[in-house]
């Protein structure tokens, strides 16, 4: 059954909303994808809202893996090590934020959200030297480093339902000294994994909304392909772009925590 026209034309533009975000500033945009389901859209269920946007999130994150593995190696190895780490967490997560009361659920997102904001204005993390590789002679020290981070990261994800590219990218950054740029990279097999171990608890619990999780899916290639054709024109005002983001998320955040306080008092 499809959603009414203005419901579908709102997940339609939420979609090209979160693609043009992720196009500009490469990350932070699927944050935004939950509260624009339950204030704009309107859907009534904030666990269903997690649910259909954690499909979107791993289908865009399976595009955008795609293309980043035409462009450059992804540290595979490193990868899968967080990766698989991070879906048992997610999985448990998932099942940890079902059981949560869906306006007490909205309320930590929404300090997720602020917190998430606060964490884009600070300057980035530099790293010396060449991204390592996973071998036998750095098992040792790496294993245990990305299992854990991979784990904790997988947990936060899979309880909001949302990809975390915010949180894996510097955690893999921390857990195995990476640069930025190969931490973006390997962070979408992450993404994916995480994102579709999430949808696929909740789907499991029918609490995913399928057909506005695809034009959730729709609007946000439209918004993507916007947004890297514009992404060169203001490339040298990324960082006044991030910033203003970041402000906004967080003005975002403290709105989502205050309703979901304000019903939780009422």
């Amino acid at each position: 059954m499809m959603p009414a026209a203005l419901p579908a034309g709102l997940a339609l533009g939420s979609g090209g909303l979160i693609g043009l975000v992720l196009a500009l500033i490469g990350g932070g945009g699927s944050i935004l994808a939950v509260p624009l389901l339950v204030y704009l859209v309107g859907m009534p269920s904030p666990h269903t809202a997690i649910g259909t946007a954690a499909v979107a999130v791993a289908v865009n994150a399976a595009s955008g893996l795609g293309l980043h593995a035409r462009r450059s190696p992804i540290r595979w190895p490193c990868a899968i090590v967080f990766t698989i780490a991070g879906v048992a967490g997610a999985l448990v997560g998932a099942a940890v934020g079902k059981a949560v009361d869906g306006q007490r659920l909205l309320m930590l997102f929404g300090l997720l959200m602020v917190l998430v904001g606060s964490l884009m204005l600070r300057p980035g993390r530099q790293t010396t030297g060449p991204s390592p590789w996973l071998t036998r002679e750095t098992a040792l020290r790496l294993v245990p480093r990305l299992a854990g981070v991979g784990a904790i990261v997988g947990l936060l994800s899979g309880f909001f339902g949302i990809g975390g590219g915010f949180l894996i990218v510097p955690g893999l950054m921390l857990a195995a000294n990476m640069e930025l740029r190969d931490a973006a990279s390997a962070s979408l097999v992450a993404v994916m994994a995480f994102a579709l171990a999430s949808a696929s608890s909740y789907a499991w619990s029918g609490l995913v909304d399928w057909p506005m999780a695809g034009l959730l899916i729709a609007g946000g290639a439209a918004g993507a392909m916007l947004g890297t054709h514009i992404n060169a024109l203001l490339a040298e005002r990324r960082g006044a772009l991030r910033r203003t983001f970041a402000l906004f998320m967080i003005a975002a955040g403290l709105y989502v925590c205050g309703r979901g306080a304000l019903t939780l008092a009422g």
